[in-house]
């Protein structure tokens, strides 16, 4: 008998993240949104020190947080979608459901109400879908 090859063995294993309710599995639905900090007060909750928190968002306004990102997961016990604030801790990951606030502090998401300083034409040309927007342009005989 032939010993098995162990080369090709090293195909990535599934995340260890559990429903904080039922302790079941739970399946990704969307991608990573990676948090920031833009106060010294989030960087001290963090355990870094009151004037080196301070003086590190003085100088990048903010701060990517390492190990920490916002995600959607399925679960089956549930079954429904939920988000979730993910904190990695080595390989141990802690789920908290995601507060509305938290939204403000993603990278990667557009702003829900639209950016104040684009006008109202360039925001409603932007989600049309249809091609025929020519006859947004009709000139006056």
């Amino acid at each position: 008998m032939q010993k098995r090859c162990n080369r090709n063995r090293k195909r990535p294993k599934k995340r260890a993240i559990y429903c904080p309710e039922h302790r079941c599995y739970v399946d990704s639905v969307s991608q990573k949104y990676p948090l920031f900090a833009n106060t010294a007060g989030q960087l001290q909750e963090r355990g870094m020190g009151h004037l080196n928190a301070r003086m590190l968002v003085a100088a990048k306004t903010t701060v990517p947080l390492n190990g920490e990102w916002l995600e959607a997961f399925w679960c089956e016990q549930c079954q429904e979608t939920k988000w979730y604030r993910v904190r990695k801790h080595e390989r141990i990951y802690e789920l908290s459901v995601a507060p509305a606030e938290l939204w403000q502090r993603v990278t990667g998401v557009a702003y829900p109400h639209g950016n104040p300083t684009v006008g109202e034409f360039t925001q409603r040309q932007s989600r049309r879908i249809a091609y025929k927007t020519i006859n947004d342009f009709k000139f006056m005989s």
